[in-house]
């Protein structure tokens, strides 16, 4: 699978501002990413190279956090991501708000992951280290959950 990586630097970046809410943070640990990535694929061929990078750009934030003596993420959503129209359009109602706040960190992650920067199962199943059939099962049941929060809401 060959992949664009400029394509793909919004989507990281997006990931690290999501899990930092730090803008400087953010574009300091994507670019990092992308550095690291690009070492380590002189010297080996990636087999996976979406999920490397995730891999990566979600090590390098829990590193973060540990520097800064933190041992809890964040557990509220920004108020806006620097993202496309849709996804924009998808954060503004306050209900969907309301409802992936009261997910779990992971559940959020997934969500965020798999919706909005759209990385394939097979990518995701890696970073998660579970087989894509419990990622079907765990993203069916979050979404069941985001729903049955949505419609309680109304």
């Amino acid at each position: 699978m060959s992949m664009e990586l400029e394509e793909q630097y919004d989507r990281i970046y997006r990931y690290c501002y999501y899990k930092l809410r730090d803008v400087q943070q953010a574009e300091d640990i994507t670019q990092e990413t992308f550095l690291r990535y690009l070492e380590y694929n002189k010297s080996k061929d990636i087999k996976r190279p979406l999920a490397f990078l995730y891999t990566i750009a979600r090590n390098l934030c829990i590193d973060w956090f540990r520097r800064q003596n933190t041992e809890e993420l964040p557990e509220q959503l920004p108020e806006q991501l620097s993202a496309e129209e849709t996804e924009n359009h998808m954060l503004d109602s306050i209900s969907l708000r309301k409802a992936l706040l009261e997910l779990e960190e992971r559940e959020r992650e997934l969500v965020l992951l798999r919706f909005v920067n759209e990385v394939p199962v097979a990518d995701l199943s890696k970073i998660y280290e579970i087989s894509r059939f419990a990622l079907y099962r765990e993203t069916k049941k979050i979404l069941k959950k985001l729903e049955r929060r949505i419609l309680d809401e109304k």
